[in-house]
This record gives structure tokens, sequence and C-alpha cells, in this order.
């Protein structure tokens, strides 16, 4: 009896951690979708660059607060500072910063939607344990 309580318990902690990726991941992605959509709902460019930039800096300070969390492992300190410098290319880019070329006005919205891919890439090759994915949700929640 012992032995299937205890299986059971092994099989449900796998499923609970693959679901709590897959939320955690799907939170994120929802996070700049949203920025998306907001970018092309608004017609003004320098509102659009406020909206990206406002969200890249959301993103960048739940990143700091999260990997100075007791809580995160070295190799996920390691992915969060890939995602943390992705994220810092793109809002050099939206601002023209550190040799990069300013996105023209026209370009926001498609450069909003490159964003949102590249973020949606980005979830299949850095890899964050489910604490650490589920405390930037927290973080970012929190934030806005």
């Amino acid at each position: 009896m012992f032995t299937r309580t205890a299986l059971r318990v092994i099989v449900m902690m796998c499923v609970l951690v693959f679901a709590g990726i897959a939320v955690a991941q799907g939170n994120v992605q929802e996070y700049f979708n949203d920025a998306a959509c907001k970018v092309k709902a608004t017609t003004d460019p320098s509102q659009k660059r406020d909206i990206l930039n406002d969200k890249f800096q959301d993103m960048s300070k739940a990143l700091d607060v999260v990997r100075n969390s007791p809580f995160v492992s070295e190799a996920d300190r390691a992915s969060l500072d890939r995602v943390k410098a992705s994220i810092q290319e793109k809002q050099d880019e939206l601002a023209g910063a550190n040799g990069y070329a300013r996105v023209s006005d026209d370009q926001l919205n498609a450069f909003s939607d490159y964003v949102v891919q590249d973020m949606e890439q980005a979830d299949k090759t850095i890899t964050i344990s489910v604490v650490t994915a589920l405390l930037i949700v927290i973080i970012i929640i929190l934030v806005v």
C-alpha cells in the first residue's frame, strides 16, 4: 500500500512540475503579447516606444529580483542572465543605443511582434526551474 501511495505522489509531482513550467512560460509570453497588442492599438509612436520600454524595464526588474532570491540555483542565475541580456539588447535596439540602429516609428508594430516571437523561442532554448519561473511570474504580477 505504501509503495502505491509513494508512486502516485512521485507521478503527481512530475505532472505538477511540467504544468508549473508551462503556466510560467505561458504567463511570460502573455505579458509580452499583451505589450504587442497595446503597441498595435496605439497610433502615437512615442507612446508605442514608452509601452515597449516600460515592459522591458518591468521584466528586467523582475528578473533582477528573482536572480537575487536565495531559492535560485546558479544554473538558473545563468539562464536569467541570458534572458536579461536578450531583453537589454531589444531595449537597446528600440532606443538605438550601444551600436544598434533605432527601430523606426513605422516598424514598431513589427518589432513588438518580433519580441513576442523571440521570447517564445527563448522558452525552448533557456531552461529555468519551476521555482524560478513561478517567481518571475509572481514578480511581474506584483510590478504590474
